[in-house]
């Protein structure tokens, strides 16, 4: 059954099919609002951050608005993601 989460969510079947496999809201709702991300074509099931290029975690970074990540190594960028 839909939920009405309001106009903050882009893809509402997404999100609500990501928490029925028992997804975060957090992360579905990052998930569900990412355009044609990698994370939003795999559903949430991408590869550990170790094995992505610094650029593909730059531009993830970029997409949820994490700072100084110009700034940061990929051990950086990998530690602020888990911590977000």
């Amino acid at each position: 059954m839909s939920h009405n989460h309001g106009p903050t969510f882009k893809d509402e079947m997404q999100y609500e099919s990501l928490r029925d496999d028992g997804m975060s809201k957090e992360n579905a709702v990052r998930i569900a609002n990412t355009p044609n991300s990698k994370a939003a074509r795999k559903r949430g099931q991408s590869s550990p951050y170790e094995e992505w290029t610094k650029n593909e975690l730059y531009e993830r970074a970029q997409e949820i608005d994490i700072s100084g990540r110009s700034q940061m190594t990929k051990e950086e960028i990998i530690d602020a993601f888990r911590h977000h």
